[in-house]
């Protein structure tokens, strides 16, 4: 199983990077959440990748953490229905820490604002990973934030609770989502709550 490349990364779209190490160039799928955090082609990059293999194609689907990695995963392998491209769409379209957060509170009309995913897709979504995700929110609130890797995006508390406070003044949860993200990418992972809010805003 193929988990990560790293290599130099010669071009790339909203929805695919390909990356050359070795000698060879690897087309791969990934969300726009990933798509935005990607260097300039020419610099080396990193992705955390799952495979799909099928019987008349070879699929790789990359991402920007091993989490967001791992919750597409979860989302092929647990969530009845939902296939790599429309895990692909969800996580193009809101944040893990918004994602996460909308199922743990079993907000099944934001999810299903996602291109591809009805209502009724929605709720097994919330259905089928809330068990799963609570605990993991639970636990990351009483233990201490591990410290930054180098490109990763601020903690996932602060971008969730920036992504509240614009919704607060006004914003849409998708909209908020996506203002934040892009403040995260220009900002860098030591970004405060506070500093998320002020760049959203402009």
């Amino acid at each position: 199983m193929i988990t990560s490349i790293s290599g130099v990364l010669v071009t790339t779209t909203p929805l695919t990077a390909v990356i050359e190490t070795g000698g060879l160039g690897y087309e791969i799928h990934v969300p726009v959440t990933t798509a935005e955090r990607l260097p300039q082609p020419g610099k080396p990059a990193k992705l955390h990748t799952y495979a799909v293999y099928r019987e008349d194609s070879q699929t790789l689907y990359g991402f920007a953490t091993e989490e967001e990695r791992d919750f597409f995963r979860l989302l092929v392998e647990k969530v009845t229905g939902v296939g790599p491209k429309m895990a692909l769409s969800v996580l193009s379209k809101l944040s893990l820490p918004t994602l996460r957060g909308a199922i743990a509170a079993g907000d099944v009309g934001l999810l299903a604002k996602c291109p591809g995913i009805g209502r009724k897709t929605a709720e097994r979504l919330v259905m089928e990973l809330r068990d799963t995700l609570i605990p993991a929110e639970a636990g990351a609130t009483a233990t201490s934030p591990a410290p930054a890797r180098p490109g990763a995006a601020p903690s996932e508390d602060r971008i969730r609770d920036a992504v509240l406070a614009l919704g607060a003044l006004g914003y849409k949860p998708a909209d908020a989502d996506k203002a934040v993200r892009q403040a995260s990418v220009a900002l860098g992972p030591s970004a405060t709550t506070e500093a998320l809010i002020k760049k959203a805003l402009g």
